[in-house]
C-alpha cells in the first residue's frame, strides 16, 4: 500500500502512519532499528529504496527517506508512506524537502525515529566529507556511504574517492565498496588457510581502472599482510607470493573465480557479484566499529601503483 500526503506537516504524516500501522496488524512488529537513507536532488531513491525493502526481511526496520528538491521553491514537504508488499519487511516514510526546509532535514526527521533502537544513515549517492559531522550522521550510530558512486560523479578516481573516505572517517563509518569485496575476502582467506602456511612475501592485484573494490582490497592486503602491495590495471587477478610458489585468485570468462596453487590442479569457486540490498543487508548485520574496514583504508595509499 502507497500512500502520498503532499504539502503536509510532520505531526499529520505521523498521525496517519499510526493509523496504518494499527490497521495492517502485525505487518510492522519487530523492527530492530531505523535507516535513514539520505538523496540530494536528483539523486534516484526508487533503486535505494528496493534495496531496503530486500535488506528489511532480514532487518526489520523503519526505513525514512530523504529526497531533497529544489531549494529555490517555498518551504515544503510532500510525504509518501509505503508498508505491506510494497515495503518489504520494514515500514517507508519517504520526506521530500523543499526550499530552506530541504537544509533541515534533522529536524523533520525526528519524530519518525523508532525509541529504543538503534539509527543508521546511508547516503547512497553522494556523501558528506565527514559523515559523522553531518546533521543526520549525528543521530546515527552506524554511517554507511558508497565510494564507487562517488568516484563516478567525480571522474571516476577510485583512489581520490577512497582517500576522502579515509579522511572523513570515524568510528561508525562502512562502506558498500567494503561489502561488495566480501566475498573476495572471504575467498582468499581460505585460501590462505589451506597448507603449506609458508609467510606472504608479496602480493600483487589486477584489476579495471576506476574500481574502488579493487583498489580497496588492495589495501585490505597491505594492511592485513603487511607486505608490499602492487596495483595493476587489468583483467582481475590477486597473486600472493610464497616461497613455494605463487598463489593465484582470478576471473574466468564465466565470471568463475579460479584458485590456482603451486603443484595443485585449479579450484573453482562461483562468486557473484552483489547487489545493493545484499550489501545494505550486510552493513546492518554489525552495528559496532568496522576497525578492519578503517585499517583496509589506511592501506590504500601504501599500495604501490604500477604499469601493466
Amino acid at each position: 500500500m502507497i500512500v502520498d500526503i503532499p504539502d503536509t506537516d510532520t505531526s499529520t504524516v505521523s498521525k496517519k502512519l499510526l493509523t496504518l500501522r494499527e490497521s495492517g496488524g502485525a505487518i510492522t512488529l519487530g523492527r530492530v532499528l531505523t535507516l535513514i537513507v539520505s538523496a540530494e536532488q536528483g539523486e534516484p531513491t526508487e533503486s535505494a529504496i528496493e534495496a531496503t525493502n530486500d535488506a528489511s526481511r532480514e532487518h526489520p526496520c523503519r526505513v525514512i527517506v530523504i529526497a531533497r528538491g529544489s531549494r529555490d521553491e517555498r518551504s515544503r514537504l510532500d510525504a509518501q508512506i509505503r508498508v505491506g508488499g510494497d515495503a518489504g519487511a520494514s515500514e517507508v516514510v519517504v520526506l521530500r524537502l523543499y526550499g530552506p526546509l530541504a537544509d533541515h532535514a534533522d529536524s523533520v526527521v525526528m519524530p519518525f525515529l523508532l525509541p529504543d533502537t538503534p539509527v543508521v544513515a546511508w547516503w547512497p549517492g553522494q556523501a558528506p566529507a565527514v559523515p559523522a559531522d553531518d546533521r543526520l550522521g549525528r543521530l546515527a550510530s552506524r554511517r554507511i556511504t558508497d565510494a564507487s558512486r562517488c568516484a563516478a560523479a567525480n571522474g571516476g578516481d577510485a583512489r581520490e574517492a577512497l582517500a576522502a573516505r579515509a579522511a572523513g572517517y570515524r568510528p561508525g563509518d562502512s562502506d558498500l565498496t567494503w561489502s561488495r569485496i566480501t566475498p573476495w575476502r572471504a575467498l582468499l582467506a581460505s585460501a590462505l588457510d589451506e597448507p603449506p602456511h609458508d609467510r606472504i612475501t608479496g602480493a600483487r592485484v589486477s584489476g579495471p581502472s576506476g574500481s574502488t573494490e579493487v583498489d580497496l582490497l588492495a589495501g585490505w592486503l597491505r594492511a592485513a599482510l603487511k607486505v608490499q602491495v602492487q596495483r595493476t590495471i587489468g583483467s582481475f587477478e590477486v597473486r600472493l607470493v610464497r616461497a613455494d610458489g605463487t598463489l593465484s585468485v582470478a576471473v574466468d570468462q564465466n565470471n568463475t573465480a579460479i584458485i590456482s596453487r603451486p603443484g595443485e590442479p585449479d579450484g573453482k569457486v562461483a562468486i557473484a557479484r552483489r547487489d545493493i540490498g545484499d550489501c545494505v543487508a550486510e552493513e546492518l548485520r554489525r552495528l559496532d566499529d568496522d576497525v578492519v574496514y578503517e585499517l583496509a583504508l589506511d592501506g590504500v595509499p601504501e599500495v604501490e601503483e604500477i604499469a601493466s
